[in-house]
């Protein structure tokens, strides 16, 4: 018996950071949501007690570094589960990319696996054991579009946002995100944006006042740090993207397009500014 679980990106519309918490994390505040560009997960059952996992791309970890595999680790040790998982891994979402790429494979392993070895666990208890490994892989066990508060774990799930075009660009680099919110101040914002009114922008089903509320704390820091995301950023909107963005803590920036006939401009134009770049539906 084979499984197959697929294993979307998400981009942040909007992300807030508040303070420093007392176990170290942020308080944060995002909406966030899912685009279709994603990896595909093979699941199937071995009968020696061990976790196996392929991938057709060659740059990253098939060992305990890898986010599927501490999830399939950590639901066999919860669930005492004796028989092993072969998972192969078809990889297209962008490493590094504050796309949670991992934390959607994290999240697709668990929801895999409980249909693979007939759990039967609740969704609420795959999202308690998501956090356990990574604030994003809540939200990805789930899906669709949240309110995510606390340490990103907490949500609240919303209406999607007006079906648009999004292109993604992520620039050859590498981006810590521990070094980001290591060197973010929140006393320093300027502006901080609104959950509120991205959600009631969002409800209202308005593709300008969403474009019009993005907004991401972590950019200033992330600009000090790699200019070139500023650049990239700068380039999406003069190419005539309707809403422009960096996700997470970069280095990828998306840009929401309201009419097909503008999105083979703007993807065409970031091709000669990098490699990586993707023009993608919301998964709504």
């Amino acid at each position: 018996m084979k499984i197959y679980e697929k294993a979307p990106a998400k981009i942040n519309l909007m992300l807030d950071v508040l303070h420093k918490r007392p176990d170290g994390y942020h308080e944060v505040e995002m909406v966030m949501t899912m685009v279709d560009l994603a990896d595909r997960l093979e699941m199937s059952a071995l009968p020696r007690d061990t976790i196996i996992i392929s991938s057709q791309a060659g740059y990253i970890p098939l060992d305990e570094k890898n986010l599927a595999f501490q999830a399939a680790r950590l639901i066999k040790e919860r669930y005492n589960v004796r028989s092993g998982v072969y998972i192969h891994l078809d990889k297209h979402i962008p490493v590094a990319a504050g796309l949670a790429g991992g934390s959607s494979d994290a999240a697709a392993t668990l929801r895999g696996l409980n249909r693979l070895w007939n759990l039967g666990i609740s969704d609420e208890e795959l999202c308690r054991l998501g956090a356990e490994l990574g604030s994003d892989v809540p939200f990805c066990v789930t899906g669709g579009t949240a309110l995510a508060t606390g340490r990103g774990e907490v949500l609240t799930p919303l209406n999607n946002p007006p079906q648009c075009w999004v292109v993604l660009a992520k620039l050859p680099i590498n981006v810590s995100t521990a070094q980001v919110y290591g060197r973010f101040r929140a006393d320093r914002v300027e502006k901080h944006p609104s959950a509120r009114r991205m959600i009631e922008a969002i409800s209202r089903e308005s593709f300008s006042e969403v474009c019009l509320e993005l907004g991401n704390v972590l950019e200033d820091v992330t600009f000090q740090l790699h200019p070139e995301v500023q650049q990239l950023k700068e380039t999406m909107k003069r190419l005539g993207a309707d809403g422009v963005l960096m996700s997470g803590s970069g280095p990828t920036v998306f840009g929401l397009v309201s009419k097909e006939a503008k999105v083979a401009r703007v993807y065409n134009g970031l091709r000669g500014f990098c490699k990586e770049v993707y023009a993608v539906r919301l998964l709504t």
